[in-house]
């Protein structure tokens, strides 16, 4: 029986992004520390919990906010404007625990009914065998690169559905507690590295067939949730794939404008007349460039949010060319915060590269970030080239 502990007043997006803009000083101090870790101190996870930020996509039902996918990426881009891999995490446990709402009630309450606090990270990348056994199936494999893992209490992992005779005949997104699983300590990287993005282990792990979740159902918005009037967890499987990496690029952007813009009034440049950098015509240009270009990645992500929350609210399906839309803008909204950062990055001049230098932090983690299979432009542009010449190839399942 779900366990009901609905909050008496659910904050709107701006009263969560004010939240996650109070908490910066303490996430942007913490920064350092993140990356040389590799991992989110705890006292940042303890300071957005308290402060809700955990709870954008949990249902209701279990004292979360149940907002929107335009919630999602303006309370991670606003954590990101303080740490990338802060940011990263947010979004993904968040993505993690939308994606926990559309399996079963029973498999939810195994969730959340004697933990409403549990945090759920997701990972679809297996090396994997499954068995299916009397009410089950038993679970063997690798899982690369579990975001957030290390603050996890469950874990969505991937796996491949057996039938008795050990063929495959289905793809399955289970639920499994992380004291399930080992974590393997393979996070060495250039950026990003708080997000602690380690691979998950399972040996013979036994998962009830109530915690299975069909990907190919997902993947056009079919859950088996009972709880239908729950409407945000009525989108598709492929486009909250994407969308949750967004909000982090966004932060980064910001912060990266913002910082540059700043020493522009005091920094000078080297071999010129210029004790300013705000007083340069091509600094000028700089900066105005990369705030278009930030601009411009703002329009393609809140167009793609806008389109699944309303969808989501009307009961409408979003077939497969409208997803592989979806997808271009998200690789056009990537493309155009690196290439900001990147001017910015010029204009402020080597001193970005400093270790002292948050910007060069920023730099690396956008750069890692916008490498995820889920997020490169060029294969999102190719996703939506071949559904507008109706091309059948499909190059992921994940649309």
């Amino acid at each position: 029986m779900t366990t009901s502990i609905e909050t008496t007043t659910t904050p709107d997006t701006a009263e969560l992004v004010a939240r996650a803009r109070a908490l910066r000083p303490l996430l942007s101090a913490n920064a350092a520390q993140g990356e040389k870790d590799r991992r989110v101190p705890d006292e940042s996870i303890k300071a957005m919990k308290d402060a809700g930020l955990f709870r954008i996509l949990q249902p209701k039902r279990y004292g979360g906010y149940e907002t929107s996918m335009r919630a999602l990426v303006d309370v991670s881009a606003a954590v990101g404007e303080a740490d990338g891999g802060t940011a990263w995490v947010v979004s993904l446990l968040n993505s993690g625990a939308w994606i926990a709402g559309c399996f079963p009630t029973r498999a939810q309450d195994d969730v959340w009914g004697a933990n409403p606090d549990a945090l759920v990270s997701g990972v679809f990348s297996p090396q994997v065998t499954s068995k299916k056994v009397p009410g089950g199936f038993r679970l063997t494999g690798k899982w690369f690169y579990n975001s957030g893992s290390l603050h996890a209490d469950w874990a969505v992992l991937s796996m491949p559905v057996t039938d008795e005779a050990g063929e495959v005949v289905d793809m399955a997104m289970v639920l499994v507690p992380r004291t399930d699983v080992d974590v393997d300590d393979t996070w060495y990287v250039a950026g990003m590295r708080a997000s602690g993005s380690n691979c998950l282990v399972a040996d013979d792990v036994f998962v009830p067939e109530h915690r299975l979740m069909s990907v190919g159902p997902a993947i056009e918005g079919v859950f088996p949730t009972e709880h239908t009037e729950e409407t945000l967890y009525q989108s598709p499987l492929g486009p909250l794939f994407s969308i949750g990496m967004v909000g982090p690029q966004l932060g980064l952007g910001r912060a990266a404008l913002e910082m540059v813009t700043a020493k522009a009034t005091t920094k000078g440049i080297a071999h010129t007349v210029y004790t300013r950098q705000a007083d340069s015509v091509a600094v000028q240009i700089q900066l105005a460039q990369a705030t278009m270009l930030l601009d411009t990645a703002h329009f393609h992500a809140y167009h793609v949010t806008d389109e699944l929350d309303s969808a989501a609210a009307e009961g409408r399906k979003i077939d497969f060319a409208g997803r592989a839309k979806i997808r271009a803008h998200v690789g056009f909204a990537i493309e155009n915060v690196v290439k900001a950062i990147d001017t910015l990055l010029y204009a402020h001049g080597s001193g970005a590269f400093a270790e002292v230098n948050p910007l060069q932090r920023i730099w690396r983690d956008s750069e890692v970030a916008s490498r995820h299979a889920g997020i490169l432009p060029m294969l999102c542009y190719e996703i939506y080239g071949k559904s507008l010449v109706g091309s059948e190839e499909r190059i992921t399942p994940m649309i």
